[in-house]
């Protein structure tokens, strides 16, 4: 217990801090008021986490990768707050597009990830 303790606050730690500089990267590069860098994080994440679903890892492996590294590396929490402030500023079609967007991209994410991991490791269940 302690161990795989360990292991998932080093995790969320890395995915923390890896979020932060996406995060400096979108500023420098876009400027459109738009949540983009935690669009990108959700996205990103989704296809790792399908990757890492469908490869046959061990447990603590499995929790620091999903619920460690991942879990500090996504930002659902950001997204809805995001989502929430356009909304009150009656962005609405930015509100919309960021649901949409998360929800599409992050769902074909995670499905392409697995795919891929599943086709690397010869379709094996």
């Amino acid at each position: 217990m302690l161990e795989s303790t360990i292991w998932i606050a080093l995790g969320g730690a890395l995915g923390s801090v890896g979020r932060y500089w996406l995060a400096l990267a979108f500023e420098a590069l876009f400027a459109s008021g738009f949540p983009w860098a935690t669009v990108a994080a959700n996205v990103t994440g989704s296809f790792v986490i399908g990757i890492v679903a469908a490869l046959p890892f061990g447990p603590l492996s499995r929790q620091f990768l999903m619920v460690g590294v991942l879990g500090g590396y996504t930002t659902f929490s950001a997204f809805s707050l995001q989502t929430l402030v356009l909304a009150q500023e009656g962005e609405w079609a930015k509100a919309v597009a960021n649901v949409l967007a998360s929800v599409i991209l992050c769902l074909a994410a995670v499905w392409i990830g697995h795919a891929l991991a599943d086709s690397l490791r010869g379709g094996e269940a």
